[in-house]
């Protein structure tokens, strides 16, 4: 099982994604509990897992950060990873004590090339980790534990040159807090999805139209000819959809709207427009907000087959598609899918947690934030297997970044 964290800069830019990974369930090897981590292991399992995706597939060209253990930090990195040495850090914690043998390896992969990065280093172990300090490129500064504005001023003084990551940060307050103080390089947390509980703020005209778009597509009989007018109010979309179809027709082009609506037919159609809004609808949100979405949408359709619902893909990945609508319309998310008019078992499961689709949608923010321990427990109940899970979720990776190629291509 993979995990990505994403880690911001000031401008909510992604700068880099932390790889969380767990081989095994929790609840079948209990020898694991209470570590997500890979003691006792000789190779590092996010290392193997960059290798056999490639590098590309979880990131552009951000950096990565892998966690290594006590002992994994000794194994042959090289033979494991063919990656670029600069685009991997590893993430190291106090499991790794400050001592000769230690501080020699450390010093070692940094001549290699890595970068390393600090976390879950207690105020207290700062004095004693001066040697691992001086070879850190980056340090983790809890938000939740330690007076972290202290620490950042301690850190800004000694030791200049690490960058700090700000974690742990819950809500969009907390972020512009640290922000405004200063002397942050990256910051962590789940502020950037944070879900709308009140408010009534307009939504965008343009954001209006495609919610028609979305609405119109999404009924069982939609007019292709009514879809492609409102897809012509919009120069992006009509780009898009004349351009991918062009490349789909052996005749001499497409020229027209409603002519390039017709060649896809409905089913396609529909299908486009579920993904390729969504880059123009959350346009003016942070990145991983699209990301986010479309990962989720992808991800609950090939899961579809896993939870026994081979017959619900289509509600499954509009389910994830609109799981971060909330956030998107800055709108409660009852509100927000009384906009697209989404009812029925999508509905229950995005407001209520209920019914059906429930189960995948609470698997999916379980592992997406590394939540090993919750995933373990209900694929136990459930009878799942983890591999069928995450091959599911590698899929989708490997289809946003195969969405995104094309998108740059365009």
């Amino acid at each position: 099982m993979l995990a990505l964290i994403p880690l911001f800069d000031e401008n909510m830019a992604v700068k880099a994604y932390s790889v969380f990974s767990q081989k095994d369930n929790f609840f079948l090897n209990p020898l694991m509990l209470g570590t997500g981590r890979f003691d006792g292991a000789a190779a590092v399992e996010g290392l193997e897992l960059i290798e056999s995706m490639g590098i590309e597939t979880l990131s552009a060209d951000e950096e990565i950060f892998v966690p290594v253990s006590n002992i994994s930090v000794f194994s042959d990195v090289e033979a494991q990873c063919s990656a670029p040495h600069e685009r991997l850090v590893f993430l190291i914690d106090n499991t790794i004590p400050p001592i000769g043998m230690y501080v020699e390896r450390l010093r070692e992969l940094k001549e290699k090339g890595y970068k390393l990065a600090m976390r879950k280093l207690a105020v207290a172990d700062f004095e004693s980790y001066r040697e691992v300090l001086k070879l850190t490129d980056y340090i983790f500064l809890n938000n939740r534990k330690i007076a972290i504005e202290k620490a950042r001023i301690y850190f800004g003084k000694l030791y200049p040159n690490i960058k700090l990551c700000a974690g742990n940060i819950d809500n969009m307050e907390i972020f512009k807090e640290l922000k405004a103080g200063g002397g942050y390089q990256l910051y962590e947390g789940n502020f950037y999805r944070v879900p709308v509980t009140k408010g009534e703020n307009e939504v965008a005209p343009l954001k209006v139209n495609y919610i028609e778009l979305l609405n119109m597509v999404n009924n069982d009989n939609f007019d292709l000819i009514d879809a492609a007018d409102i897809i012509g109010r919009d120069t992006a979309l009509t780009i898009s959809l004349l351009r991918m179809v062009n490349k789909m027709t052996v005749t001499s082009g497409i020229t027209t709207i409603r002519h390039a609506a017709a060649m896809l037919g409905q089913a396609e159609l529909r299908k486009w427009i579920n993904t390729a809004v969504v880059n123009e609808l959350y346009a003016d949100k942070p990145s991983e907000i699209t990301r986010l979405s479309l990962l989720r949408a992808k991800f609950a359709e090939k899961l579809a087959g896993v939870f026994g619902m081979e017959n619900k893909g289509e509600e499954l990945f509009l389910m994830g598609l609109f799981s971060v609508l909330d956030v998107i319309l800055e709108k409660p998310m009852e509100d927000a899918l009384e906009m697209v008019k989404v009812d029925g078992e999508i509905r229950g499961a995005l407001i209520r947690q209920s019914g059906p689709l429930a189960p995948v949608l609470e698997l999916m923010t379980h592992y997406e934030t590394a939540n090993w321990q919750d995933v373990s427990r209900q694929l136990v109940l459930a009878e799942i297997d983890v591999k069928p899970v995450s091959e599911a979720y590698e899929e989708a990776l490997r289809w946003y970044r195969d969405l995104m190629a094309g998108e740059a291509g365009k």
